[in-house]
């Protein structure tokens, strides 16, 4: 009998989560105290006077490093890879990412500013102890080549990700599914497709994709091959990472809410997708946020000011824009 999400996706004690890639730098406003800035990781990690060449890379992406503990046990994912290498390797060293204790990898979709940095990323992993088996998460249909449509001037086509002979060249064993999985004694879990439900979220306006022969384009503004990540954190509820949210992040909170029905959802945390065409759609989005009753807001990458302005507004506290190099424990 195949197990529910709620099932198999065990509690564990608490989690540490890194910014290591995100497009914003900002060490000098407040934040909880259970948030540490970029200058005060780098610090912890032997900055001894603080500089411009000290500081970490902000860039247009994310890669999330997030450990979970649960009795004696610990394990670490990375989530997502960044837009480039060098900012993999960057920022990784001036804060002092432990990149050899992760076990395995959750690519969230198709796009280079998730999975630009993947293959360098791979080899920092694998750099200190080489791992037999690196799993890492991928959907069968987040290889096709994208473009964007430019004002006036057609399409401008995305740099294609790292396929799966690439990633198997950098030691990395592909997982290659559009289902659901929980993973590393059960203390992750990274989700199937994202089920379309609210009606203004229409995902990215004008995207499109390579057909399947790779002779032309075609409409692809769903993007179906992003999935979210989750924890489920004792006394908390779920932490859900939703790394770009083509789908709607009001989508992914149904999902997240469907597919552990019984859990609280305690943070969200990512790029919500409200900037450029998708700014039309902040209203609705925001008065939706409050049937989910969510503890912490965490908006970063492609979120937008004014969404995440909008957000501050509702929401107060529980809105706190994430950086790079910023770390938090739940």
């Amino acid at each position: 009998m195949k197990l529910t999400a709620e099932q198999s996706l065990i509690e564990v004690d608490h989690i540490e989560i890194l910014v290591l890639i995100d497009n914003q730098t900002d060490s000098l406003s407040s934040t909880p105290d259970n948030f540490r800035s970029e200058w005060s990781n780098l610090h912890k990690a032997g900055m001894s006077q603080l500089s411009g060449s000290c500081q970490c890379c902000a860039n247009h992406g994310l890669a999330l490093l997030v450990k979970a503990y649960s009795g004696d046990k610990a394990h670490t994912v990375l989530f997502d890879a960044g837009p480039v290498d060098f900012a993999v390797e960057y920022n990784s060293t001036r804060l002092g990412a432990r990149l050899e204790e992760v076990e395995a990898v959750v690519l969230s979709h198709g796009h280079w500013d998730h999975a630009g940095g993947l293959l360098q990323a791979l080899d920092l992993i694998q750099a200190a102890e080489e791992k037999p088996e690196l799993p890492v998460y991928l959907h069968p249909e987040m290889f096709r080549q994208r473009a964007l449509p430019m004002p006036n001037e057609g399409l401008l086509p995305i740099k294609d990700i790292p396929n799966p002979q690439d990633i198997e060249h950098h030691h990395g064993t592909p997982v290659i599914t559009d289902q659901s999985a929980a993973f590393l004694d059960n203390m992750f879990y990274v989700s199937g497709e994202i089920p379309r439900i609210t009606s203004y979220e229409q995902g990215f306006p004008g995207h499109m994709r390579r057909s399947v022969d790779g002779t032309e384009w075609e409409p692809d503004p769903l993007i179906m091959d992003e999935r979210y990540f989750a924890v489920n954190v004792r006394g908390k509820g779920l932490v859900v990472f939703s790394a770009c949210s083509h789908a709607g992040i009001v989508n992914v909170m149904h999902a997240a809410r469907n597919d552990f029905p019984d859990s609280s959802l305690h943070a969200l945390m990512g790029g919500f997708h409200l900037s450029g065409g998708n700014e039309k759609i902040i209203e609705q989005t925001v008065d939706d946020f409050g049937q989910f009753d969510v503890d912490l807001i965490l908006p970063g990458h492609c979120t937008g000011w004014r969404a995440v302005n909008s957000l501050e507004q509702e929401f107060g506290d529980k809105v706190v824009p994430t950086a790079v190099g910023m770390s938090i424990t739940i």
